[in-house]
């Protein structure tokens, strides 16, 4: 049988930087083990699940890269199979009709808490060989609740977390259709299991207290269970629990931020998880090397610096052409067209060295598409002196006459330009900067005006000329 993994987000909201990873672990298992991946929408809470947090699921897998090898599924499509595994269950005895009302089940409740009792459903309606059961109650609607074994234990080997023993006393009968006949959570994710084959379940830790039951109703089924593996949290780098402040975002968000996709998922899949010294690994890598079993059980820590870090290095090492779809995408978001200027590999190449985020690339790079805003006020009070107007003037009109507009060609014009006069580089290269830049800091100078070109370099030295001379007369 092969592997079949799956992540179940309810769509209640985004989809946050937690169940990136848990969708990531469950994607990595399945690959490696030459398996499939499958999303499932689990929306049986009507009144929380949104058509927008359902789109945002969907653009936020999308945008990472991890792709369901079946069409999604929606709980809210299957509730004829669900009735139907509960009207055989209800025949075979392992489910059963109870009738307690919400007034009795809330003073059974504050009976067991008076009594330091934990608060648990009595079984009140569960049949019994010799039990008498109460009269059905006239008007009330009942539930459904499941027939819990009340011997023996429940042993999940998790694995992740290992060995974890339940006893079955300590389980209660689970309700799993309510009163209006909807079903609930626990049992739709045990019917979507054995019908879709999942071999591994991936979750986060919030749910190992449903684990046991959920194993005792694909017990009560006859069905094959599935290997689980619980996710502990994320925590912020501080210990405490992931919030706003230290990175828990909408992963959108983080495109947004100038993430590469590939390069948060090298983060996520660092967390928690790790391969020797490696810190950065493809997705191919990825695959071949994950392991559930060195994950560790304590919760990880996000640390926002750390990932800035992970997505530089991405930006350095990989390929221009992979990541210019991304740079196209920050470029048009600040009403940039790319097509307006040079080819954004060249830039890409240029600039990766020094931004750590796609956002600050495409800010930085603004320049090279947009006409300029302005000058910073104190590069220009530095640079664009009566000095820095008569350089830019004379290297003007020698760059004029440079044939090749080439990093090479511009290399060497600018550098005999600061020979001749006995200046140093910088003394040059500054006050070209904040004229065609419109700031001190951008690549190295050749590189600068060769992806400016030639048009826009000559009409920008000629701007900043124009614009210095009247304040250096003054």
């Amino acid at each position: 049988m092969s592997a079949v993994s799956r992540f179940a987000p309810s769509p209640t909201g985004f989809l946050h930087i937690g169940g990136a990873r848990t969708a990531l672990f469950s994607y990595l298992v399945a690959k490696r083990l030459g398996g499939k991946f499958l999303l499932r929408i689990e929306d049986t809470d009507r009144e929380r699940s949104t058509q927008e947090a359902v789109d945002a699921i969907f653009e936020g897998m999308a945008w990472l890269g991890l792709k369901s090898d079946f069409a999604p599924v929606y709980q809210t499509q299957r509730f004829d199979r669900y009735r139907e595994v509960i009207a055989q269950m209800l025949a075979a005895g392992t489910a059963y009709h109870c009738y307690c009302t919400r007034e009795e089940l809330d003073a059974m409740r504050a009976e067991q808490q008076a009594r330091k009792e934990k608060p648990r459903y009595d079984g009140r309606w569960r049949p019994e060989a010799g039990k008498t059961l109460p009269p059905i109650p006239d008007g009330v609607p009942p539930v459904v609740r499941f027939r819990n074994p009340v011997e023996g234990d429940v042993i999940l080997d998790d694995l992740i977390k290992g060995p974890i023993t339940f006893a079955n006393h300590e389980l209660d009968d689970l309700i799993i259709a309510r009163a209006d006949g909807v079903p609930t959570y626990n049992f739709c994710v045990v019917v979507d299991d054995w019908d879709m084959g999942i071999t591994h379940v991936i979750r986060g830790d919030d749910h190992v207290n449903n684990t046991p039951r959920q194993i005792n109703i694909l017990k009560a089924l006859g069905a094959a269970l599935p290997q689980y593996a619980h996710v502990s949290m994320i925590l912020g780098a501080d210990g405490a629990k992931l919030s706003k402040r230290h990175g828990a975002l909408g992963v959108m968000e983080y495109r947004t931020m100038g993430f590469m996709p590939e390069a948060l998922l090298n983060y996520l899949v660092r967390l928690g998880w790790s391969h020797g010294d490696q810190e950065l690994f493809t997705r191919d890598e990825m695959i071949a090397l994950f392991d559930l079993s060195k994950v560790s059980s304590s919760a990880a820590r996000f640390d926002m610096e750390k990932a800035y870090w992970v997505n530089h290095q991405y930006l350095k090492v990989t390929d221009p052409a992979v990541i210019e779809p991304e740079f196209d995408w920050h470029l048009r978001r600040l009403g940039v067209d790319p097509a307006n200027g040079p080819a954004l590999q060249d830039v890409i190449l240029a600039q990766r060295e020094r931004c750590r985020t796609l956002a600050e690339m495409a800010e930085k790079s603004l320049f090279l598409y947009a006409d300029l805003q302005g000058y910073n006020e104190k590069d220009a009070a530095k640079h664009l002196t009566d000095e820095g107007q008569r350089l830019l003037a004379e290297l003007r009109a020698e760059l004029q006459l440079v044939a090749d507009w080439s990093t090479p060609a511009l290399h060497k014009a600018v550098n005999r330009f600061a020979e001749v006069r006995g200046l140093g580089l910088g003394k040059v290269a500054q006050p070209i900067r904040v004229a065609v830049v419109g700031m001190a800091v951008s690549p190295p100078i050749d590189q600068t005006l060769a992806l400016l070109g030639r048009e826009r370099t000559l009409a920008r030295l000629d701007a900043a000329v124009a614009w210095a001379r009247p304040r250096a007369q003054a």
